[in-house]
């Protein structure tokens, strides 16, 4: 299992936020976020959205702490990133399907 996180440097909605990711599988990454206890609200297109506190609980639990630039240089090479000019209507993509 290898599921990578970025530090909380992410600013919105007045708190700072990680992108929680996976290099093997859209289902890794959703298996790893529901042990986390993240909703699936929190996944967009191709990463989970974490806010800065809950970032500790995913080290713990396995996440691999990476800077943002390596998290997507890894995303991109496992085929997996989702650009948002690839969806024309946005919105939050649901977990189910992905």
């Amino acid at each position: 299992m290898a599921v990578y996180i970025d530090q909380p440097t992410w600013p919105g909605h007045g708190r700072l936020w990680s992108h929680l990711v996976s290099d093997v599988s859209y289902e890794e990454l959703h298996i790893f976020a529901a042990r986390l206890g993240a909703p699936a609200r929190a996944f967009e297109r191709d990463h989970y959205d974490l806010p800065a506190e809950r970032y500790r609980s995913a080290v713990d639990l396995g996440a691999i702490e990476v800077g943002s630039k390596e998290l997507l240089r890894r995303l991109t090479e496992a085929g997996l990133r989702r650009r948002k000019r690839d969806f024309p209507s946005a919105g939050r993509a649901h977990r189910t399907g992905s």
